[in-house]
């Protein structure tokens, strides 16, 4: 598929998750293999050796060097894969982590967690396409108006993500859990509508819930461009997760994938774990010191528990002290391939039930 003047073999997004997760082992073999791989931007330089004292360069320099490292794996293969970077907006130092992936070459901005409503200020005129994520029609009508406005443009392509999606959630905890919140495929509906009225061309790939071939071809049979998928890529062999994160997605049930309150103020979803139970029991602890990586935690001693030490410490295979984030069909993962045989798994489902119309 073309999306402007970038081609994609393969319409499947591999979800950013962070902190560590998809970096460019995981997003360099997923562009590979023709689909889009995802660099998650959140403490990118986590395991760098001077994260501790200046995160703020640290993260810098290693979402630089993942850009850069996953498009050399990418151009290897024949396929035509893009690689993106995923900069949710509440992350501080927003401008200057766009500004990084421009100027490293990353394809695409996918970026959420509120409006990205000044996206276009670092990517209007570069070869970075810019991906909004939305969670309802009245957001992409907010994004387009504000595009259109203040930068003459439109979102090169929207990303739609439900409420089944894994951690951070646009949607109150009381509707996730009450099922009140639109399904999928209303969103789908609403934003396509509303890209139809301002008479523009804007692919919209789904997200939230995500898992098969069948499911994709659902999407695209109403309207989609393609889907996104996360969780199913933490349990792949180039994924950059620990081993234990990993066999956490596999080994988890349905019972234990759960919603919680994340210190930054909105819902997640993650996997049941020692962390979480202690914290239910009413145990807290903070950060010795505070990175503020995120503009939206509060920093001080009434946040609970410090989520980016919690989600560091997943990704380096710590159970005992690691918050787990994952979707809502992490239980229907059951074992660990590699991104070729996944991509390819989804693709030949896919087949199999699209559309001839």
């Amino acid at each position: 598929m073309q999306i402007k003047d970038k081609v994609l073999d393969v319409p499947v997004i591999q979800g950013g998750m962070g902190v560590g997760v998809s970096l460019s082992s995981l997003a360099g073999a997923v562009a590979a293999n023709g689909a889009c791989g995802v660099i998650s931007s959140v403490n990118a330089g986590y395991d760098e050796q001077d994260f501790k004292s200046s995160p703020f360069k640290a993260n810098l320099r290693a979402l630089d060097y993942h850009i850069k490292r996953a498009k050399q794996i990418a151009a290897e293969s024949t396929k035509k894969g893009l690689v993106a970077v995923n900069i949710m907006t509440a992350v501080s130092h927003y401008e200057e982590s766009c500004k990084t992936a421009v100027s490293a070459g990353a394809d695409i901005i996918i970026s959420g967690a509120g409006l990205p409503l000044n996206l276009p200020q670092f990517t209007k005129g570069t070869d970075t396409l810019a991906a909004p994520i939305v969670s309802s029609g009245r957001a992409a009508r907010i994004i387009m108006k504000t595009y259109k406005k203040h930068y003459d443009v439109y979102p090169d392509m929207f990303i739609i993500e439900g409420s089944m999606a894994g951690g951070h959630l646009g949607f109150g905890a009381d509707d996730i859990t009450q099922g009140k919140t639109q399904t999928n495929d209303e969103i789908l509906s609403d934003v396509l509508a509303v890209i139809e009225e301002y008479g523009a061309d804007i692919p919209v790939f789904v997200a939230g819930g995500v898992f098969d071939g069948k499911d994709m071809a659902h999407y695209v049979n109403e309207g989609a461009a393609g889907v996104q998928i996360a969780t199913r890529f933490i349990a792949t062999n180039e994924c950059d997760a620990s081993d234990t994160f990993k066999k956490a997605v596999v080994n988890a049930k349905r019972e234990d994938i759960r919603i919680i309150k994340s210190p930054v103020g909105m819902p997640a979803r993650a996997i049941n774990s020692p962390l979480l139970e202690r914290l239910d029991a009413g145990e807290t602890f903070t950060a010795r010191k505070c990175n503020g990586c995120l503009t939206a935690c509060k920093k001080d001693d009434s946040i609970p528990y410090c989520i980016s030490r919690a989600l560091i410490a997943a990704v380096k295979g710590d159970w005992d002290n690691g918050l787990f984030f994952a979707g809502s069909n992490a239980d229907r993962v059951d074992r660990i391939m590699s991104v070729q045989e996944l991509i390819n798994e989804i693709i030949t489902d896919y087949r199999l039930n699209k559309s001839d119309i």
